[in-house]
């Protein structure tokens, strides 16, 4: 037979198995830049009867809008997408690639799950594939595309990457939700068990996009400021409104092309990589925050990340402590927090900057923004409030029943007066007190010294 001819029908195979996938692959990323790996490499094992072209994944490298990136896609309509032993090496051999290049990964994920007639080879495989994925981590970012059911130790997979996205339809879920919908007695859709809205208590650093489209711009926009160019900015720009009214979202609007990620978690704390005057940043906006175990876990994930790819971390503090509660007492938030103060030490290769906007009280204070946690540049709003209680009536709560508070004057003690940042600022634990409309102004000459 022509070998030429006989090449052309077993690729002809290869793309009628992969065709919905191929088109994903089209959609996401630049127009005929996709170049496949391991093109011919699938499961052989006896359970199948025989050799399933293009089964389970695909995988080669891309552009997104002139970024290069190695590409994993799995195949849903092969199998649903399982997991097997021979695709989990072939995704492994792609991550080897991504290494060694330092090229970013993008995971577009579709799966019910594992090959079960595999057995034990599959479980070595996942073990594998995630230990490498984990092994990336902080080197190589990741990206992964929730593009339909993704169920078990795919959707382990997709908690390892720094950023998951969302689509419309995308469901991820540690168990099929048919199982968690008959275990929990109700007749729950997939999207109520494992859609975007569903996993706010996950903690994941979820992004919602309408389509591969829209996911292709986010990733390329976040390749840019990963890089943490130097742009010229305009280092008296002010912002007046600030002077008139203090808002999370006003605070925000300072960072330039910011995208959040994790949004449907913990909504009073933002968390946006984007740029001030040009230098990209990983900046915490806090919303009149009380710290409870998913909002420090936030926190704690978001510092990591900083830490990974050497981000400057500035913290816009409005945070009124811990929330006292019994449910927050019997949690887990002290474990966080000493996870937190963890990554925030390793904050080493870039600087960490805390701008105290309304509220820093008590451990709000000691964690967000102090001199002694290791902040490079710490500043306060004018109109801020710094102090050990929120007020008098909390603090008569704590010392009621100590004698030796007896005379105190607690009302004066924990006041407008003494909350006043400027005394903060004599102590020397804040380098300035700032009218509102100028931060931006000390925020980038801080930067511009700072960045390493």
């Amino acid at each position: 037979m022509d070998k030429i001819k006989q090449l052309q029908q077993r690729k002809a195979v290869l793309k009628a198995a992969g065709e919905s996938i191929r088109e994903g692959i089209e959609a996401l990323c630049d127009e005929k830049s996709f170049v496949e790996l391991s093109s011919f490499s699938f499961s052989k094992g006896e359970c199948y009867g025989k050799d399933i072209g293009g089964e389970g994944v695909v995988t080669g490298f891309a552009t997104l809008q002139g970024y290069p990136f190695y590409i994993v896609a799995q195949n849903f309509a092969e199998q649903y997408g399982a997991l097997t032993k021979e695709n989990c090496d072939k995704i492994v051999k792609t991550l080897d690639a991504a290494e060694k290049n330092d090229k970013p990964v993008i995971y577009l994920l579709n799966s019910q799950g594992v090959k079960v007639g595999e057995g034990t080879e599959v479980l070595e495989g996942i073990a594998k594939l995630l230990l490498r994925a984990s092994q990336l981590k902080g080197s190589v970012p990741q990206y992964a595309i929730i593009a339909g059911e993704v169920y078990g130790s795919a959707a382990a997979l997709a908690a390892i990457c720094d950023f998951v996205f969302f689509l419309k339809d995308g469901v991820l879920s540690v168990t099929s939700p048919y199982v968690l919908s008959a275990k929990a007695g109700k007749n729950l859709s997939k999207d109520a068990v494992g859609g975007y809205a569903a996993l706010k208590n996950a903690g994941l650093p979820a992004i919602s996009v309408e389509s591969l489209k829209d996911a292709s711009r986010v990733i390329a926009a976040i390749g840019e400021l990963l890089a943490i160019p130097m742009i010229d900015a305009e280092l008296n720009e002010a912002a007046p409104a600030l002077n008139e009214t203090i808002t999370a979202d006003a605070v925000a609007a300072l960072i330039e092309g910011a995208v959040e990620f994790g949004a449907n978690s913990s909504p009073e704390v933002k968390t946006l990589l984007g740029r001030i005057g040009g230098i990209s940043v990983a900046a915490v906006v806090f919303d009149d925050v009380r710290l409870n175990e998913r909002n420090v876990k936030k926190i704690r994930d978001f510092a990591e990340f900083a830490a990974c790819y050497d981000l400057p971390f500035v913290t816009f503090v409005d945070c009124g402590g811990m929330e006292s509660s019994l449910a927050v007492n019997d949690s887990a938030v002290l474990g966080r927090i000493a996870e937190y103060l963890t990554a925030l030490d390793t904050i080493a290769a870039s600087a960490k900057i805390a701008v105290v906007t309304g509220k820093a009280i008590g451990i709000g204070y000691s964690l967000f923004a102090a001199k002694s946690a290791r902040f490079d540049y710490s500043i306060a709003l004018a109109n801020a409030r710094i102090a050990p209680f929120e007020d008098a009536a909390g603090a008569a709560i704590v010392y009621g029943k100590d004698r030796a508070a007896d005379g105190i004057d607690l009302a004066a003690l924990y006041g407008e007066e003494h909350a006043d940042p400027v005394n903060a600022a004599k102590g020397g634990y804040l380098d300035d007190v700032v009218e509102p409309q100028f931060v931006k102004q000390y925020l980038i000459a801080s930067l511009q010294m700072l960045l390493r």
